[in-house]
C-alpha cells in the first residue's frame, strides 16, 4: 500500500499572474514514487518579494521545494538563497530566471541551488523539475531515516550487550584478584595476564558505548566554558603512573587561560585517548608533548610522541573503526581499535578534524582542531541533545 506525502512548494516571484498559473499546475499535480511506494502531492504558497518570504520563514513557515526568481524587487534571489542556506533549511531550490549567466549559475549552485527553470517554461517543464526535485528530496530523507534507525539499533544492541557483560566480567575480575595473592608465582603471572585481558574487554565495552552514544544522539551534552589546561593536566595525571613505570616524560604546553565552549566529558574523551595512545605506543625513556593553542575561533590540540611511529599506509587507515595497527611492535599492546575513530567523530562535531603525521620508528604527532560549540539561543547553559552524525 502506498503512503501519501504532501510537499510544500513555495514560489517567490514578483509576477502575480505567473504565480497563480504555477499554483494551478502544482495543485493538480501528483505522481507515484515506486522506489519507496509514496504518492506525492503538493501544497502551494507564493510571495512577491524576498523580504516577505524571509519574514514568513522566520515566523515558522515550512517549505520543501523553493521556486525562486533571480530578479526580485529589493533583495535578489541569490541573497534569498544565501540566507536560506545559512539558516540550514533542507528545501531544494529551483531557480526561475530568464537572465541566467554562467557566473550566476556557478554562484547559485555553490549556495545550494538544485536546478534551473528558464523563463518562459511550459507546464511539462515545471512538472518535470518538481518531480525530479521531489524525488531527490524524498529519497535523501528516506536514506537519512534508515541511517538513523541503524544507529539507534546499534546503540540499543551495544547498551544491552554492555549491561549483560559488565556483571560477569566484574565477578570474574573480583575472584581473580582474590586468587592472585595466594598462588605460586607461575600461576600469578597467568592470573595477571587474565586480569589484563579483562581490562581490555571492559575498555572495549566502554569505547563501544562512547561511540554509539555519539552516533545515536543518546548522549546529553552540557556546554560550558571548559578550562582546557586544567582538563589536560588531569588527563596527564591519569596516565602519569603508567608513563613513570617506563620512564616516559609527559610535558604540557598551554596558555594560562584557554577555554573552549564544549562538553567537558567529550573533550576528556579526546585527551584521554590521545595521551593514552602516546604513552602506550611510546618507547621506554621516551617523551610525550601535549600542546594547546587558540587561533581566532579554532583551538588546536597536538599530542606528539617519540614512539614506534606509523608507515603512510598505516596512518591512512588509523581513524577507521576497529582499526588496530598490527606489527612486531604492537603485538603485545592491547586496544579496542575504537578510540581514534571516536576522537575524529567528536572533532567533526566541533567543526574540526583529527589528523596524524608520523614517521615509522621515530614517533607520531596527532593534531585535533576544535571550534566553540554552537548553542541554540533557547539553551544558553543547559543540556543540549547531540545531533546525529
Amino acid at each position: 500500500m502506498s503512503e501519501n506525502q504532501i510537499l510544500k512548494v513555495v514560489m517567490v516571484d514578483d509576477e502575480e499572474a505567473l504565480c497563480l498559473g504555477v499554483k494551478r499546475i502544482v495543485d493538480r499535480y501528483t505522481f507515484h514514487l515506486p522506489d519507496v511506494q509514496i504518492d506525492v502531492r503538493y501544497e502551494f504558497a507564493h510571495f512577491q518579494s524576498g523580504e516577505e518570504f524571509l519574514a514568513a520563514l522566520a515566523a515558522g513557515a515550512e517549505l520543501d521545494v523553493l521556486l525562486l526568481d533571480l530578479k526580485l524587487p529589493g533583495i535578489d534571489g541569490l541573497d534569498v538563497l544565501q540566507q536560506v542556506s545559512d539558516e540550514g533549511h533542507e528545501a531544494l531550490t529551483l531557480f526561475i530566471t530568464a537572465y541566467a549567466t554562467f557566473e550566476t549559475a556557478v554562484k547559485a549552485t555553490k549556495l545550494g541551488a538544485y536546478d534551473f527553470l528558464p523563463k518562459p517554461f511550459s507546464p511539462d517543464e515545471l512538472r518535470y523539475g518538481l518531480r525530479k526535485a521531489s524525488t531527490q528530496l524524498i529519497l535523501s530523507r528516506q536514506a537519512r531515516a534508515l541511517a538513523e534507525e541503524r544507529r539507534q539499533i546499534r546503540f540499543n544492541f551495544i547498551s544491552v550487550l554492555a549491561h549483560e557483560l559488565k556483571s560477569p566480567l566484574n565477578a570474574v575480575q573480583g575472584y581473580l584478584n582474590i586468587l592472585r595473592d595466594d598462588v605460586p608465582d607461575q600461576d600469578r603471572r597467568m592470573i595477571e595476564r587474565s586480569l589484563l585481558r579483562l581490562d581490555g574487554m571492559k575498555k572495549l565495552i566502554f569505547d563501544l558505548l562512547d561511540l554509539t552514544r555519539i552516533e545515536s544522539g543518546q548522549k546529553q551534552r552540557v556546554f560550558t566554558d571548559v578550562d582546557l589546561g586544567a582538563l589536560a593536566a588531569t588527563s596527564i595525571e591519569l596516565f602519569q603512573g603508567e608513563a613513570a613505570e617506563r620512564d616516559i616524560a609527559i610535558a604540557l604546553d598551554c596558555p594560562a587561560e584557554l577555554t573552549l565552549r564544549a562538553d567537558a566529558g567529550e573533550i576528556e574523551i579526546v585527551l584521554n585517548n590521545l595521551i593514552s595512545n602516546a604513552v602506550k605506543y611510546n618507547r621506554d625513556g621516551g617523551r610525550v608533548d601535549v600542546a594547546l593553542r587558540r587561533a581566532d575561533e579554532t583551538v588546536t590540540l597536538t599530542v606528539a610522541d617519540t614512539g614506534i611511529g606509523l608507515t603512510d599506509t598505516e596512518a591512512a587507515k588509523l581513524f577507521n573503526e576497529f582499526t588496530r595497527i598490527k606489527n612486531e611492535h604492537t603485538v603485545n599492546i592491547l586496544g579496542s581499535g575504537l578510540g581514534l575513530s571516536t576522537v575524529k567523530k567528536l572533532a567533526n562535531l566541533y567543526g574540526g578534524d583529527a589528523t596524524v603525521a608520523s614517521v615509522a620508528g621515530q614517533g607520531s604527532t596527532f593534531t585535533v582542531t576544535l571550534c566553540d560549540a554552537e548553542v541554540p539561543a533557547s539553551e544558553p547553559a543547559g543540556a543540549a541533545a547531540l545531533p546525529a552524525s
